[in-house]
């Protein structure tokens, strides 16, 4: 193994992406241009990650070389994607604030017919949490709900 990808570094988070409860992508964002460069490859890599968790009551997966934490509620699928050696409690973080973030936009109905009329407030959550692959700090609540 290169002793150089075991390095630590900031960019703690490869992909992120949410599905319905039957596996379609509704919001996704790969921040690795390595990583499946191609909308093909993303797409594969979703439905293969969703058959292999839908059905699960984990919230950590390892598949194809990748650290994968999810979270399901209701009909939507949450998941952040890290690398072989990312820290599964740094990608759960992501993930809670993530979900902690919508459910205050979705006024705690955090289900797919709201994520879809709120979208908009949905990719801005992200692109603040997740800066480039790197992990933003959370804002106090007292600024506001993002």
């Amino acid at each position: 193994m290169d002793s150089t990808s075991l390095e630590p570094s900031l960019y703690t988070v490869k992909a992120v992406f949410i599905l319905d409860n039957d596996g379609n992508r509704l919001l996704s964002k790969y921040y690795d241009p390595e990583l499946y460069s191609s909308m093909k490859d993303q797409r594969n890599f979703e439905k293969n990650i969703f058959n292999k968790t839908h059905k699960a009551d984990n919230e950590i997966a390892f598949v194809e070389g990748m650290t994968i934490v999810y979270k399901s509620s209701i009909d939507l699928f949450l998941y952040v994607v890290g690398s072989c050696q990312e820290n599964e409690l740094m990608l759960m973080s992501v993930l809670n604030c993530l979900f902690d973030c919508l459910s205050q936009i979705l006024r705690k109905n955090v289900e797919r017919r709201c994520f879809l009329e709120n979208m908009e407030g949905a990719f801005l959550i992200v692109d603040e949490i997740i800066d480039g692959g790197s992990c933003s700090q959370p804002k106090s609540r007292s600024n506001g709900p993002y």
